[in-house]
């Protein structure tokens, strides 16, 4: 089982994650942010991964620190998870329709941390959630997963079908990447 366990505090959050590559989409999620707990959500249950996920941030100032922290642990403990990268698939693309809205995302698991980024909202806010933190996290989760993350909302006109998309499209991306391929190193280097 790939399994990678972070827990971070800071003075603007207090987080732990536990996230099992191997699983069925179990949950347990509390960001105290509504929404991202749906997104979070969407993303265990269309990847299969098990995940326990506990925030306690400073939300009384804005969701911020809480969602781009988040993806902070949760890409640590991806990277953890994964381990050598030996045997993966590497790569992995889906595209993911939410009613209107059509998600896209392309993921390279490879060691080289990167981000290509792309959605309109037509809203500030979905509940209690600010749009832009969509790109925050998936900023801070590539980064610190290490992994090269292409995520778009190729067009839609409900923001909470725009961000569910992208969040799914990343579960099936990521899933992909993550499937055992049975050779050793996918590179042309022989090392990622």
């Amino acid at each position: 089982m790939r399994i990678g366990e972070i827990t971070r505090k800071t003075k603007e959050t207090d987080i732990s994650v536990r996230l099992c590559l191997d699983g069925s989409g179990k949950y347990n999620i509390d960001t105290g942010i509504g929404f991202f707990d749906h997104m979070l959500t969407a993303l265990c249950v269309h990847g299969g991964f098990d995940m326990d996920v506990k925030v306690k941030g400073d939300l009384y100032v804005d969701g911020h620190h809480s969602v781009e922290d988040t993806g902070i642990v949760l890409g640590q403990a991806f990277r953890e998870a994964v381990g050598d990268r030996k045997g993966i698939a590497r790569y992995g693309t889906a595209f993911i329709p939410m009613d209107e809205s059509l998600g896209a995302c392309s993921v390279d698991i490879s060691g080289r941390p990167f981000l290509v980024y792309e959605c309109s909202f037509s809203d500030q806010r979905t509940g209690e959630y600010d749009n832009c933190l969509t790109e925050e996290f998936m900023r801070a989760f590539a980064f610190n997963a290490q992994i090269t993350l292409h995520v778009k909302c190729l067009y839609g006109s409900n923001d909470h079908h725009k961000n569910e998309a992208m969040f799914k499209a990343l579960a099936h991306g990521l899933r992909s990447a993550l499937s055992i391929s049975g050779r050793e190193i996918l590179s042309t280097k022989g090392v990622l």
